[in-house]
């Protein structure tokens, strides 16, 4: 309960911000719908016409404020219609209809999970590359940081169009940007932990004649598994990011890239809402899953989770 308290709290401070800035975000086209249904008149004066019309009309009506929270397009949905549309397209639609965030999950989630294990996979021979090869470490390890300076919406459309030109096409784009994204935390991670055997502990091991293979598995490997762990759960967050990044330059039909431009295109902030706090609960289930089986895998080797 003490650990809970904290996160309720930044989640409540989060929650009562986003509720007090509807009514600004939310008071001129609430204003402007009134005075077109005739509920409110504004005065005839030009000059201060505009300025009145947004916030004078919305502060002196009551039921002017209670309305910026039940727009239909608003700049700023509230807490509740965000709910609402969530409820709506994953409850209450099949999981095999387009309209359903479910069906859009999954896509956007099998390409991120193929980019993380490609990723993933290529972090980890890269920093076993590194710690072990003087000339990896001095020409990889550099590449591998300048290679995370370059804007992923600038070398998406770059990938997608490349492999495109060569006929691949669908899930494999996607992967290779979530995999662009999730190798580089894994490489310093591992890096990390295969080098944090300190002095003695090595010194031990040559000791007793151990070869550099015995050093890594009995040793190097095991004391990297809490950096792996925490590579994990940062690379798996970025892998969604980058899968949800390439679905955006290719016009893509399905997943929660797609309906984030769908609520773009046709004015329907519900919809980008919905599919932004569906891509969140998403990369924060992947994580609470990586977290879980960093618990269960550190209890078995007999040491415990930070």
């Amino acid at each position: 309960m003490k650990s809970l308290l904290p996160v309720l709290t930044v989640v409540g401070a989060i929650l009562l911000f986003w509720i007090v800035s509807v009514v600004p975000m939310n008071m001129h086209l609430t204003a402007d719908q009134a005075q077109r249904e005739g509920l409110v008149v504004s005065p005839d004066t030009p000059a201060v016409r505009q300025e009145y019309s947004g916030i004078g009309l919305t502060l002196q009506n009551p039921g002017l404020m209670v309305r910026t929270y039940t727009l239909e397009r608003p700049r700023l949905p509230s807490p509740h219609q965000v709910a609402g549309e969530l409820w709506n397209t994953i409850a209450l639609q099949n999981v095999t209809s387009r309209r359903s965030l479910v069906y859009h999950g999954w896509v956007t989630l099998s390409a991120t999970l193929l980019g993380f294990a490609i990723g993933t996979g290529l972090g980890i021979l890269l920093a076993v590359g590194i710690v072990y090869n003087r000339a990896m470490d001095m020409s990889v390890m550099p590449w591998a940081i300048a290679s995370q300076t370059i804007p992923i919406l600038a070398l998406a459309p770059m990938i997608i169009v490349m492999l495109g030109s060569i006929g691949i096409q669908g899930l494999f784009p996607k992967a290779v940007i979530s995999a662009y994204l999730s190798f580089f935390p894994v490489v310093v991670g591992m890096v990390k932990g295969l080098r944090s055997p300190d002095a003695m502990q090595m010194d031990l091991l040559r000791t007793y004649y151990a070869s550099p293979a015995q050093a890594f598995w009995k040793l190097r490997l095991p004391a990297s598994v809490p950096y792996l762990f925490a590579s994990l759960k940062i690379g798996i967050s970025a892998s969604l990011v980058g899968a949800i990044v390439a679905e955006l330059p290719t016009g893509a039909r399905a997943g929660f890239g797609a309906r984030m431009l769908v609520g773009d295109q046709y004015g329907q902030p519900l919809v980008t809402w919905a599919a932004l706090f569906a891509a969140a609960i998403t990369a924060a289930a992947l994580v609470g899953f990586f977290s879980l089986m960093e618990r269960w895998t550190l209890r078995r080797m007999g040491m415990q989770a930070a």
